[in-house]
């Protein structure tokens, strides 16, 4: 199991941050029928709900907004992952399918309402610790620009950060040639509810990535 580690500092500032790790092999390739109608199916869930934009004020999106502010972040700026995909749902611009695992993690982000990381752990070397990003600090986000990091949460390993709740890194994206992975779920409003949304993640990955060796931590 990859030790995941929070940061003093950060913690300091955002005293409920907790993290579930789950590490696990995978069978990466395109989704199923199956795995994209739940994908279309929460969609339309929250489509139907009689004021769709009431997802956006959740406790769990108001949460990460609150920790962006106690590090020094913009949040109506720089956006949660979860919150992002949200507003796509309520936009009606659809999730997008990238391939089963990132789809499954994209689901379970809706579902929970809370910030997941995945990461090819063939590209992250140890330790890795979950703290704010320094001045000068920025990556090349998926499908993004360079990322400026300061003061946003970042993942950091051994060379540098490759992670955020709102947006990872191509240094250690998941593509079709990932077998192992690292997935984190990230929760600035406590622990509460993280081992559900652990367990769904892990069912959903065994059913549609057929993973094996499954483990899982929470970090506080």
């Amino acid at each position: 199991m990859m030790l995941v580690t929070i940061d003093p500092d950060l913690k300091q500032k955002c005293p409920r941050t907790a993290l579930a790790c789950v590490t696990a092999s995978v069978v990466t390739c395109p989704s199923s029928g199956e795995l994209a109608g739940e994908l279309r199916a929460r969609e339309r869930t929250i489509q139907q709900l009689p004021n769709p934009s009431s997802v956006l004020a959740e406790l769990q999106i108001h949460a990460v907004r609150e920790a962006y502010k106690a590090l020094g972040k913009d949040p109506a700026r720089y956006r949660g992952s979860a919150e992002a995909l949200l507003r796509r749902v309520v936009q009606g611009k659809g999730l997008p399918l990238i391939n089963n695992v990132v789809d499954i993690i994209n689901l379970v982000s809706v579902e929970s309402l809370l910030p997941l990381g995945l990461y090819d752990l063939e590209r992250v070397r140890e330790p890795i610790v979950f703290r704010a990003g320094r001045a000068g600090e920025t990556y090349k986000g998926i499908g993004k620009y360079d990322l400026n990091l300061e003061g946003l949460p970042v993942f950091c390993d051994a060379l540098g950060p490759f992670g955020s709740p709102t947006s990872d890194s191509e240094r250690t994206m998941v593509t079709a040639a990932a077998k192992e992975i690292l997935l984190v779920i990230i929760s600035f409003g406590g622990r509460q509810d993280i081992e559900r949304w652990t367990a769904r993640a892990m069912d959903l990955l065994t059913r549609y990535a057929s993973a094996a060796h499954l483990e899982s931590q929470i970090a506080e």
